[in-house]
């Protein structure tokens, strides 16, 4: 029976979207249900899952954090997914939720397809797919698409590709959902909102719920129990890669266009001029995402940084461990273009 099954949500949306900072206060808002989670991340610092970890949720243990760092999640869903799945189910003492949230660079669609898998659907079904969206980004245009002038410009010069992977992951995400949350609201007039609003459906066939939040505060109430069953629906959400399969182009979803890499280096002495610096580096290299840990000489806690674009947010989330070493590392994402070796090098200069 459908009750018998454990229900998964499935957190997508773009990187810096605040997926990490709604799954937060979700379970510290949770009121005793037992919830796992998987984080898939891009990259190899697994910042997300450490954030998580130090955020003294009751009803996620430390047991029930599970990271998948072999890949974008899309891409590695036989091999990785699919057995972390049943080594959960084969636990004795099982969850009453499953929370996945997916890589800002995943396709939502390949993962909800594997509920289907013969041993997964007879004791899980999909909740829901939520799509966090950042809303300060979309307004500011880092992520609307106009087709029509798209299509002149290819007109006008075949020789340009104007090809969008971002655009393209971002509709993705939004096809998939079943709930979207336009987050980060506090930094966009409401006019900006309902423009945003419009602009998603004039996009999209399916018709999503969608609500706003501020700094990823959302009742657990409101994002758990949407009792959808999206594996179910799986064919009404298809992706630009699956539609291009469809009408014969040979189109491979791999993340070529996008890399990543670990930045570490000592205490960083003067904070407010690493975060002007963090501005100016991630401005000149158009870096996409960043995130990390920072460590600073006489504080005795941690310091979370998280970046998109010109916004820096950062917190003090826990101390230091006594076997921790008091290092600063980084996780940057961008384009396969990037100059790592100059961001580097500017990066590592900030900690002097």
């Amino acid at each position: 029976m459908q009750t018998t099954k454990i229900p998964a949500t499935v957190i997508t949306g773009f990187l810096g979207a605040g997926k990490t900072t709604l799954i937060r206060h979700m379970l510290t808002h949770a009121k005793g249900k037992r919830i796992a989670l998987i984080i898939n991340e891009f990259g190899d610092l697994g910042v997300d899952g450490d954030v998580l970890r130090g955020c003294g949720a009751e009803a996620c243990r430390e047991d029930d954090i599970i990271e998948l760092t072999n890949g974008c999640i899309c891409c590695t869903v036989a091999d990785d997914f699919i057995p972390t799945m049943e080594k959960l189910l084969a636990r004795d003492s099982r969850p009453d939720h499953i929370i996945i949230e997916t890589s800002g660079l995943a396709l939502p669609q390949p993962l909800v397809a594997a509920f289907n898998w013969p041993g997964i659907k007879t004791q899980v079904t999909v909740d829901g797919v939520i799509t966090v969206v950042d809303s300060a980004a979309v307004a500011a245009g880092r992520f609307a698409d106009d087709h029509d002038k798209l299509d002149a410009q290819r007109m006008a010069d075949d020789q340009l590709d104007h090809h969008s992977a971002l655009e393209e992951l971002f509709e993705d995400q939004l096809t998939a959902s079943d709930l979207i949350v336009l987050n980060k609201a506090d930094l966009v007039s409401d006019e900006a909102i309902e423009a945003i609003r419009a602009d998603i459906f004039a996009h999209l066939k399916r018709t999503p719920a969608v609500i706003v939040s501020r700094n990823g505060e959302v009742s657990p109430e409101v994002l758990l129990g949407l009792g959808v069953g999206s594996e179910d629906d799986i064919a009404n959400r298809k992706s630009h890669h699956e539609m291009e399969h469809e009408n014969g182009e040979e189109h491979d979803h791999d993340h070529d266009e996008f890399e990543s890499f670990i930045v570490e280096f000592g205490a960083v002495a003067d904070p407010a001029g690493f975060q002007n610096g963090l501005k100016a580096i991630i401005a000149e290299h158009d870096v996409l995402r960043l995130k990390g840990f920072v460590a600073m000489p006489g504080k005795p806690m941690r310091m979370v940084v998280q970046a998109v674009g010109s916004r820096i947010d950062s917190y003090f989330d826990r101390p230091w461990g006594a076997d921790e070493a008091r290092a600063t590392r980084l996780v940057v994402i961008g384009l396969h273009d990037m100059d790592e070796a100059s961001i580097r090098s500017g990066l590592t200069a900030l900690g002097g």
